[in-house]
């Protein structure tokens, strides 16, 4: 099958896969109704209220997540995901009808969004926990990444959908629509067999290292703090990743802004943007997939040098199409910093923690969203939509010169780079001081045998 497709060999993850992709359009298609009602069809292209109503949606991520992660550790995830895929189903229907009748407003958008959020803090972190159950712990990382390439493969036709559908029959509709592809997940995790389920440790990257087992029987909340604290690599990555992911992809509200009060433009269009960032963000994914190695910290910090990049170059784009065709090198760019990051935490945490861990990690990423959504959003409206994107890049730069500067004082991380024979950047942290140290002694030997190695005498 390829090792880029290699996770789908496994029967329960094929029947996750397919269900969670279609799934997946249907919530990017309410992700964009639900902004372009907010901004077009409520206000008068009130960016801040937009961003207010996302902030609204992942604000119980930051409340509730860290917590979760204790549910998903003690109690059967399948029936978890049941409870919270079908309450994720009626609230997308219950707005469709809200929208469908003509009596919506701003606040049962805000009410109905942060009730979603509720569901999807207990959601994520199952799905997280639930997926390493699917594959074998060789596979952890291609799964890991095929995740990615589903969600992405719904930013790429969700956002695009959702608009087409919007200027077709109106907004409502998309709710409904989304309501109904809670059907599939639900349908499939029914299906999968428990009795094939996979509970080892993936092994790889930096050994997962011995929890308290009776602590984490009792599943208490400060052994995920603890660990995490312990290793000081996961708390790097979650800086990194969660800086970048609360201040630099705010690009459902920038994009949306940018659409309507910069370049002037309607639902369609609006809609398009969130395809290309999703096409840019399938081809990471695809890319991530391919990897059969655990990334490490160095990996997450070099690829979120790019997303500043990438956004930097995004926020000054002075047209339409050329704004629109940068977007895929941000998706490209931020898929290739997310999946290293969600795939280095799961593969080197301890299983009987994971729950917890990966639930902590979802808060640092998702539960900071709304600082960054608030601000953002504030930015859009009284400075620029320009600005709203000039500012995550800005932060990506800082943070990752922030690890630089603790990773060189801790544990010795330098940059090398030469012009000749051709241009060349190596990092050299202690992972490659070993390896060149374990290099030099091999030569020392080699060169010690060849001095005592007798001569043939001819």
């Amino acid at each position: 099958m390829g090792r880029t497709f290699a996770s789908l060999k496994h029967r329960n993850y094929r029947i996750w896969f397919f269900a969670s992709l279609i799934g997946n359009i249907g919530t990017w298609m309410q992700f964009i109704a639900q902004d372009w009602i907010v901004l077009a069809e409520l206000t008068k292209d009130n960016a801040f209220a937009v961003g207010l109503v996302s902030a609204l949606q992942l604000t119980p991520t930051m409340l509730f997540l860290p917590f979760t992660g204790l549910l998903v550790d003690r109690f059967d995830r399948r029936k978890i995901l049941l409870m919270t895929q079908g309450a994720l189903a009626l609230l997308a229907a219950g707005l469709g009808a809200l929208v469908l009748t003509g009596e919506v407003q701003v606040w049962h958008v805000a009410v109905f969004a942060f009730a979603s959020g509720t569901a999807a803090s207990v959601d994520m972190p199952s799905r997280a926990v639930f997926v390493s159950e699917l594959v074998p712990a060789e596979d952890l990382p291609n799964a890991v990444g095929l995740n990615s390439t589903s969600f992405n493969l719904g930013r790429l036709v969700g956002p695009g959908a959702s608009g087409l559908l919007i200027a077709a029959v109106g907004s409502g509709w998309v709710f409904l629509v989304n309501a109904a592809t809670f059907g599939f997940t639900i349908a499939a995790v029914l299906a999968v067999r428990p009795s094939e389920y996979f509970t080892k440790s993936a092994g790889q990257g930096e050994p997962a290292r011995e929890v308290d087992s009776s602590a984490s029987r009792r599943g208490r909340f400060r052994e995920g703090l603890r660990y995490i604290r312990q290793r000081p690599d996961l708390a790097v990555i979650f800086v990194v990743a969660g800086t970048v992911s609360c201040l630099c992809m705010n690009y459902q509200l920038t994009s949306a802004a940018m659409a309507r009060t910069v370049f002037g433009l309607e639902a369609g269009e609006y809609g398009i943007l969130g395809s290309l960032l999703g096409a840019g963000s399938l081809g990471g994914a695809l890319l991530a997939a391919r990897r059969s190695r655990a990334p490490r910290v160095r990996t997450v910090a070099v690829a979120a040098a790019l997303c500043g990049v990438t956004a930097l170059v995004n926020a000054v784009m002075p047209t339409y199409a050329s704004y629109a065709v940068s977007l895929v090198f941000v998706g490209f760019t931020a898929l290739l910093l997310f999946t290293s990051a969600n795939t280095a935490v799961q593969v080197s945490t301890a299983p009987e923690i994971r729950g917890r861990v990966m639930s902590l990690y979802q808060t640092v990423m998702i539960g900071t969203a709304p600082i960054g959504l608030f601000i953002a959003g504030w930015v859009c409206e009284n400075v620029s939509p320009r600005w709203g994107v000039g500012i995550g890049a800005v932060a990506a730069f800082v943070v990752v010169l922030a690890a630089f500067v603790w990773g060189r004082r801790h544990w010795g991380v330098e940059v090398r780079y030469s012009f000749t024979p051709r241009p060349r950047v190596e990092i050299i942290g202690p992972v490659e001081r070993e390896r060149l140290r374990e290099q030099e002694l091999a030569r020392e030997v080699a060169s010690a045998q060849d001095r005592h190695t007798p001569g043939v005498v001819l």
